[in-house]
Order: structure tokens, then sequence, then C-alpha cells
């Protein structure tokens, strides 16, 4: 078995924010026994802390998450990107299970597909629904750009997602990956402005909020500030 190669991690996070997905798979590691538990700095984005310069330092993009990593030769390193930060883990720790069986190409192949579908394509239509319902200043919001990308994510993603899970329990099969940890956060995301909402995405997000890794990275829900 490969020593641990990681001493600490801190992850810097915002409720129900992009921060959670990897929260949620660092909870499903430490459950797991594969880390020794990590430290979380929250951050109040919407009082600016953010902007602050500390943090900038650590991400010009102003954003969370932040992933500080001390490895236990004594380097250290920052990501900044959660779905890097996911990929890299669960390739770290393959013992855990939560990615694609390494002897099957066309498995991988998948899983990695619909890792990256969630975190860029899926996730992109998401934010701008954010942005033009809930963040940006009325003067620039659009109405149009609103319609289209629920408009997308109705008529163009969900039947993509539907189809998979009406034929296994999960996005890539029927064993739990890092891809529905990607997918039950953007199904979780989209159900809030009425979207992927119909039986097939409510049994499969019952099946990924029973997990106790799930409860965990959600548990400071109520301090989420639309």
């Amino acid at each position: 078995m490969m020593k641990n190669p990681i001493k600490s991690l801190t992850l810097y996070h915002y409720p129900i924010s992009r921060s959670a997905r990897v929260k949620w798979l660092l909870h499903e590691l430490e459950l797991g026994g594969h880390i020794d538990g990590f430290e979380t700095v929250k951050l109040d984005l919407m009082r600016g802390d953010g902007m602050a310069a500390g943090f900038m330092a650590k991400n010009p993009n102003h954003a969370v998450p932040v992933l500080d990593i001390t490895y236990t030769d004594g380097r250290e390193q920052t990501m900044i990107e959660s779905g890097a930060m996911l990929a890299f883990l669960t390739d770290l720790y393959p013992a855990a299970g939560l990615g694609p069986d390494a002897f099957d190409p066309v498995a991988a192949a998948d899983y990695r597909q619909m890792l990256y579908f969630g975190a860029a394509w899926m996730d992109m239509m998401l934010w701008q629904i954010r942005l033009h319902n809930d963040l940006l200043p009325g003067r620039i919001r659009s109405e149009a750009m609103l319609s289209m990308n629920k408009g997308k994510i109705d008529n163009e993603i969900a039947p993509q997602l539907r189809a998979r899970l009406e034929k296994h329990d999960y996005i890539c099969g029927d064993h739990f990956t890092t891809a529905d940890i990607i997918t039950g956060y953007n199904i979780n995301w989209a159900g809030a402005y009425g979207l992927c909402r119909d039986a097939v995405f409510k049994a499969y997000m019952k099946r990924v909020k029973s997990r106790e890794a799930f409860r965990l990275a959600f548990a400071d829900a109520s301090e989420f500030e639309a």
C-alpha cells in the first residue's frame, strides 16, 4: 500500500458553493480512513472576504474553493479549481474506490467524461443562471441569458443525465464515484431554479443525500446567502 503523501489539507470554503463538492469528497476520504482529517476555513464571500489581500494572494480569482496542501516531504501547494481537486484527490487515493476501474479503459473514459461534463459544461450554465438571477446588478442582468441557459439544461443536459440514471443507480454505473459528487452537486444546484426535479432525479438525489459525507458537507447550508 502506497504511503499517504499528504500531511495536511486546508479547504477555504463558503456554504453550498463549489467548495462544498470538495468538502464532500474530503469527508468521503476521511470517513473511509484514507485521510486523517482536514481543516476548513470559512470565508464570508458576501462580506468581501474573497477580496482580502491575503486571500487574493492565494487565488487572484477571489473565489472558493482554495485547497492548501502540505506534503509529507515538506513541499506545499495551493489548488484553486474544484474539478482539478476532485480529479487529483480521487486519483491519489484509488483504494477509496471513488474512481473508475483502472483496468477498464471504457469505464475510465466514461468516468472522466462525466466528471468534466459536470465541472465545465453544466457548471457553466448553472453559473450563468446564478449570475443573471441573483448576483449581477439589475441593469446588466439578461433575461435572454437566463432563459437560454435554463432551456439548455432542461432540453439538453437533463435528458442526457436522465438516460444514464434510468439504467443505473449512479451516473457512471451501479456504484458511487466522484463523478456523482459533481453530478449530485449540480442537480442539487439546478433544483434551486426549478430544474432537474422529476422522479428520476429525486430518486438519485435521495441516494446521494443519504451518504454521511454529503450530510457533513452540507451541514452549514443554512449559512448560505443567495
